[in-house]
């Protein structure tokens, strides 16, 4: 595992050096996939990393998880509310659809949740513009098979150092590294509303998909929830669509 931490660290260093700028950020949310995305650019660039808390109508429970987070691998930090910047955009873009008498209300969850993630990752870029810095992003394995991520919001990133782990090989790196084991076991979720977890809005639990994507054999409604998410998701795995070229 040592070998493996070695590698994403040089990669992450190459990574910057091939970009011609000074170092890295990553949004620290107090799940696991971030913590060790933290651990991993501290090691990369001791003095040019930077974690930042984007608390968003967020749980104080998780910000809490994430101030750990930065204690634990002593990450420069800094946190950024965006409560306010959220519910000013939101509000609006209600307002005016409302007005117009094409508001779906059925939506406005999802819409909600894709909102924060957006603005989180706009606001992380407008940090790493001003350090010069890349940006770096969470996702493993099952999250990237699977979609579960905001197109342009949690999945608008520079570099993915993560999407070739399972979430159990994410746990492994995460004690590595010396992540906190409260961190490593509490229940994955985005944080996107009161009891939400990432299992239950995807139907299926990660160790299930780690079998899947290592071959092994699932339950067949199992593999049926994989490969639907899978498909429908395409898109955010690839660039805009476009015509053929003329």
């Amino acid at each position: 595992m040592q070998q493996t931490i070695n590698e994403l660290v040089d990669w992450l260093q190459q990574q910057v050096k091939g970009a011609g700028l000074n170092g890295l950020v990553v949004g620290i949310s107090g799940g696991i996939d971030s913590a060790v995305v933290a651990h991993l650019i501290k090691r990369a660039f001791p003095d040019h990393s930077l974690g930042v808390i984007l608390p968003c109508k967020s749980n104080v429970s998780d910000q809490a998880a994430a101030e750990q987070v930065v204690e634990s691998c002593g990450i420069e930090s800094v946190t950024i509310n965006l409560t306010e910047a959220h519910h000013a955009i939101y509000h609006s873009v209600k307002q005016q659809l409302e007005e117009q008498g094409t508001y779906n209300e059925k939506q406005e969850r999802l819409a909600d949740a894709n909102l924060r993630a957006r603005l989180r990752m706009s606001t992380l870029y407008t940090v790493a513009t001003n350090h010069q810095y890349l940006v770096v992003g969470t996702d493993n394995a099952a999250e990237w098979h699977t979609g579960y991520f905001t197109k342009y919001g949690d999945g608008g990133v520079d570099l993915v150092p993560l999407i070739h782990f399972t979430k159990g090989e994410v746990r492994d790196l995460a004690r590595a590294l010396g992540v906190p084991e409260n961190i490593i076991t509490k229940a994955p979720s985005a944080g996107l509303w009161e009891g939400q977890t990432d299992e239950q809005e995807m139907g299926v639990t990660y160790d299930t998909i780690d079998q899947y994507l290592k071959g092994e054999p699932v339950a067949d409604e199992d593999k049926a929830i994989i490969e639907k998410l899978h498909n429908r998701t395409e898109h955010k795995r690839n660039l805009a669509a476009a015509p053929p070229k003329r």
